[in-house]
């Protein structure tokens, strides 16, 4: 079993298959860095598109800018295009999911920068 921990791209969403089954599907940012020899700072993404067939219940928990811990195993989807290219993308099966950080909504946001309506307090002692 493979744990990955990164932050989700958009907020998730469910899917159906043709066959009536349900899974949630979202993607998970992947950052990391290096320094070769030169010295020079290397940044790395990588994007995983994840499943979890478990339970369509946790998609309203799975928001765009959370961190989260998958635990599961890691695949690789190869196909061909109609113009004979072929692509490949990291996959991730889901058996668990662990909410490390909650994002923000942009209320929060909007409400972290407002200022108390009566304006700021001066009798601070510092």
């Amino acid at each position: 079993m493979q744990i990955i921990t990164g932050r989700l791209t958009k907020d998730a969403e469910i899917r159906s298959t043709k066959d009536g089954r349900e899974l949630v599907a979202f993607t998970l940012a992947v950052n990391d860095s290096y320094r070769p020899k030169n010295g020079e700072r290397q940044d790395i993404s990588s994007f995983y598109s994840c499943s979890y067939w478990i339970s369509p219940n946790i998609v309203k928990a799975l928001t765009k800018g959370s961190i989260v811990s998958v635990f599961g195993h890691i695949g690789i989807n190869a196909y061909e295009t109609k113009d004979k290219e072929f692509h490949a993308s990291l996959t991730f099966h889901c058996n668990t999911i662990k909410i490390i950080a909650k994002a923000k909504s942009n209320t929060e946001y909007e409400m972290a920068g407002a200022q108390p309506e009566g304006g700021t307090k001066d009798d601070l002692p510092f």
